[in-house]
C-alpha cells in the first residue's frame, strides 16, 4: 500500500524529506513562512503553498481534494518551548487547527510532532479530544533523535492517530522495535566531514557548559547560534576552554539534522533564517524513523 500524505506547517522540509526518504508520496506541503518555502520548493519538489491554514474551511475543501491517506504536521512550537516563557498563546491555537483540519478531512491516519511540553497544554488535551470524538484512536511517544539515527538528543513527541483501532499500539510497537541501544554521535554521523574535537553551543545561561565534543551526541540544534563572547571564561564543566573554540557552521548544524549534504538554505553562514530554519526543522532521519513505523503498520493490515 503507497501512503500519499499531505503536510501541515512544513517549514523547510525536514519533515517531507523524512517520509518521502521512507517512500511515501507527498502530495502537498502548506505553511504561511514563505523563506522556508522556497527552501522547500528548491530542495524538494514544487508542491508547497503559502496558506493561511486557520481558514479552516478553506485549507480542508483543498486538502481534502487531494485524498491523502495521512495528514503529518509540526504546528508552531513556541508557546510549549522549555526555551520560551510557556504561555498558551496564538501559536497554541494552531495546535487546534491542526486538529479541526484532520477531524474534518478524515484520512486513515495522522501523525502531530511537537516539543515534549505539549503533553500538557490545553490546546492539545483539547485537540486530543476531538480527534478521539472524530474516531481516531491514538497513541502518544515521545522520541529522543540521538536513538533513531540522528546525532543529537533532541527530544520530540509523536501523536499518530488512526480510524484502524489497532493501528497506533502497533505503531508504537514497531518503534521500539527500532530504537538503538545506543545514542548516535556527530564523529558516527558526519566522520571525516568535521575536522574538530570540540564546538561553543551558547548556554541558556551560565550554570551550563558550554563546550561539547563531536565525540558525543549534539544538545538540541536552535533557532540561534551565537558566538562566543568576549571574555568569556565558561563553565567548570567545560573541558577546553570557550575562547579557543568556535560555534558549528550553519552547514555542520544542518548536517546534525540530518539534512543533506546537498541542501541548499541560499544563505551564508550564520545567516539568521538559515538559522531559525535549521532549528525548527524536525531531523530528516527522524522523520523517516518515525514514517518507517507507520508504514510497517500498514503492511501488517
Amino acid at each position: 500500500m503507497e501512503l500519499k500524505a499531505v503536510d501541515l506547517f512544513c517549514g523547510s522540509g525536514g519533515l517531507s524529506a523524512g517520509f518521502i526518504n521512507a517512500g511515501i508520496k507527498m502530495l502537498a506541503a502548506y505553511d504561511n513562512w514563505e523563506t522556508a518555502l522556497e527552501t522547500y520548493r528548491r530542495n524538494l519538489v514544487n508542491h508547497a503553498f503559502n496558506r493561511d491554514l486557520s481558514d479552516i474551511d478553506k485549507s480542508t475543501e483543498e486538502i481534502e481534494s487531494l485524498c491523502p491517506d495521512i495528514i503529518v504536521g509540526g504546528p508552531p512550537c513556541q508557546d510549549f518551548s522549555s526555551a520560551g516563557k510557556r504561555v498558551e498563546g496564538g501559536s497554541a491555537n494552531l495546535t487546534n487547527v491542526f486538529g479541526k483540519i484532520v477531524a474534518k478531512c478524515k484520512p486513515s491516519f495522522f501523525l502531530m510532532e511537537n516539543v515534549p511540553q505539549v503533553r500538557t497544554s490545553h490546546a492539545y488535551q483539547e485537540t486530543k479530544e476531538n480527534l478521539i470524538a472524530a474516531g481516531y484512536t491514538i497513541s502518544e511517544t515521545v522520541l529522543d533523535a540521538s536513538y533513531c539515527g540522528v546525532p543529537q538528543t533532541r527530544k520530540r513527541f509523536f501523536a499518530f492517530g488512526s480510524t484502524w483501532k489497532d493501528a497506533p499500539i502497533k505503531f508504537l510497537r514497531s518503534l521500539e522495535s527500532q530504537i538503538s541501544e545506543k545514542r548516535m554521535t556527530i564523529k558516527e554521523y558526519l566522520g571525516d566531514s568535521i575536522n574538530i574535537e570540540f564546538y561553543y553551543r551558547h548556554p541558556r545561561n551560565y550554570s551550563r557548559r558550554s563546550v561539547f565534543s563531536v565525540y558525543e551526541p549534539s544538545p538540541t540544534i536552535r533557532g540561534v547560534n551565537r558566538p562566543v563572547p568576549p571574555g568569556y571564561k565558561g563553565n567548570h564543566l567545560d573541558r577546553v576552554p570557550p575562547l579557543s573554540v568556535r560555534p558549528l557552521t550553519s552547514f555542520e548544524r544542518s548536517r546534525i539534522q540530518t539534512f543533506p549534504a546537498s541542501w541548499n538554505w541560499n544563505a551564508g553562514d550564520r545567516n539568521a533564517s538559515a538559522e531559525l530554519q535549521i532549528g525548527n526543522a524536525v531531523p530528516v532521519n527522524l522523520a523517516s524513523f518515525v514514517a518507517t513505523g507507520i508504514l510497517n503498520v500498514t503492511k501488517t493490515r
